[in-house]
């Protein structure tokens, strides 16, 4: 822990971005200007889909209406900030702006995991349990677990924002990454971390690793049931029904967990870059794709 008694608190973060590229700004730019504009319309074309066609009453519906909503959010809370920065080459963020940003990506992100693990529950209803579908996953039980996904993420996200903003800044003040992530920013403070670590490991725990067991657990009773069944045309069938939330479950946590895994040494900070942007921007983009095919 740093002295922070003689030194003067910043009041602003350089988030570098793909800095070390310059020639690659505008193309950077363009590029994820096209990424922006069709996640949005691609999920916002389904939410609206959802709303006005009567046709699609099911509880899988109602949750993909849910995670069209979250990923809209999600994406805007990440690229128009990138945007501007690739334009204006200002890279500069306020410490709450950052603290702002950190909680909006973290909030959607925690109840994205809620939403993917209700939406396995509500496959594993469908293929497991036909004969008591209906009764299980009636109207007010999807609403319960939609809106409990929404509250969790507001909820986890909250507690360490709390603990965030009682840190103080002093020392260099450069986040070597696209967005403010929790992790550079502990390692610029010069307060005391110890409490935000053990913050964030039982938050990540307790609010992370429940809807990923249950999403797990839903696949593998899943895919057991639908390798008893004797025709292949009968299996095929079956699991075209949850294909979809499948890939997207696996490039969700797939890069989450590379990100998170990965060493944290210089010559692998630009593929940590890489990689983070499969679940802020691909996720969101593929969706609408993946799920209208």
């Amino acid at each position: 822990m740093a002295d922070c008694r003689n030194q003067t608190a910043i009041t602003e973060f350089f988030l570098l971005g793909f800095g070390d590229h310059p020639n690659l700004q505008i193309l950077l730019f363009l590029m994820f200007l096209v990424i922006y504009m069709a996640t949005m319309v691609g999920n916002i074309l389904i939410v609206v889909l959802i709303v006005a066609d009567q046709h699609l009453p099911s509880p899988m519906y109602f949750f993909l209406g849910n995670l069209s909503c979250v990923e809209t959010c999600y994406t805007s809370a990440i690229l128009p900030r990138m945007l501007a920065s690739l334009l204006t080459g200002d890279k500069t963020i306020s410490v709450s702006g950052c603290i702002t940003q950190l909680y909006f990506f973290g909030s959607l992100a925690g109840t994205e995991c809620y939403l993917l693990a209700a939406m396995s529950y509500d496959r594993y209803l469908a293929i497991c349990k036909p004969l008591h579908y209906s009764t299980l996953m009636n109207t007010r039980f999807s609403f319960q677990l939609a809106a409990g996904s929404w509250l969790n993420g507001l909820w986890a996200i909250t507690i360490l924002v709390l603990f965030l903003s009682q840190l103080i800044f002093c020392g260099p003040n450069e986040i070597d990454h696209l967005y403010c992530d929790p992790l550079p920013l502990i390692e610029l403070s010069c307060s005391d971390t110890h409490q935000v670590i053990l913050a964030d490991f039982i938050l990540a725990c307790v609010f992370t690793l429940p809807p990923f067991l249950l999403t797990l657990t839903s696949y593998m009773c899943i895919i057991a049931t639908i390798l008893r069944i004797p025709s292949t045309t009968g299996r095929q069938k079956a699991f075209s029904t949850c294909s979809s939330h499948l890939i997207v479950v696996t490039i969700f946590y797939g890069t989450i967990m590379i990100v998170y895994m990965l060493p944290k040494r210089d010559t692998l900070r630009d593929l940590n870059k890489v990689v983070s942007l499969c679940y802020t921007v691909l996720t969101p983009l593929v969706n609408p794709l993946i799920y209208s095919l």
